[in-house]
């Protein structure tokens, strides 16, 4: 990793202070010798999240503090946004495991070994897309359309389902082209 010279933030998982990285042309900020956190500012995570796009090991093997234990389940506050709480939601459709993203700036705070997880799930975005689509289809496209052509007042409804889902998932796991998803 080679470091940068922007400003420092603490770690939402331990407090622990931030080291500033480069990684390719990725600046990021990474909880080394704490609890090995990695903060990724809007649409970084996807530069990095499947396994042919290199990244070197210094992200995937972050050096941490094996005495500091985290709670998993407290609640966080972004890094960059002040007070701002994180939301935990499943890291994709396949419901495997959580992380945190800031619903003001659309950043994610990793956990130690989140980033292997993820890159370890689909190894395209395409993969990671069809079965978004394959999901998200099974469980709501009759039920949307029947409501949407029922009534505008159901129309609503279906739209707010919709966007309900969109915030419980980082939105570049739900592709979009369902029949709902131009809501």
């Amino acid at each position: 990793m080679t470091h940068s010279g922007r400003e420092t933030v603490k770690c939402p998982a331990c407090s622990n202070e931030m080291t500033q990285a480069l990684v390719k042309d990725i600046a990021l900020d990474v909880c080394e010798d704490g609890c090995g956190g990695i903060w990724f500012d809007w649409f970084e995570l996807n530069r990095v999240d499947e396994p042919h796009e290199g990244l070197g090991a210094d992200l995937l093997h972050v050096p941490i503090d094996e005495s500091l234990k985290v709670d998993h389940d407290a609640k966080r506050n972004c890094p960059r946004c002040d007070s701002m709480p994180l939301m935990k939601h499943f890291a994709s459709v396949k419901r495997e495991f959580q992380v945190d993203e800031c619903p003001r700036c659309a950043g994610f705070f990793l956990d130690y070994g989140e980033l292997n997880r993820i890159r370890d799930q689909y190894d395209t975005e395409e993969e990671r897309s069809e079965a978004a689509q394959a999901m998200f289809s099974d469980m709501f496209d009759e039920g949307l359309d029947d409501m949407a052509s029922e009534s505008e007042e159901k129309l609503e409804k279906a739209k707010r389902l919709a966007h309900m889902f969109r915030f419980l998932l980082p939105s570049y796991y739900i592709p979009g082209k369902q029949k709902w998803g131009a809501f």
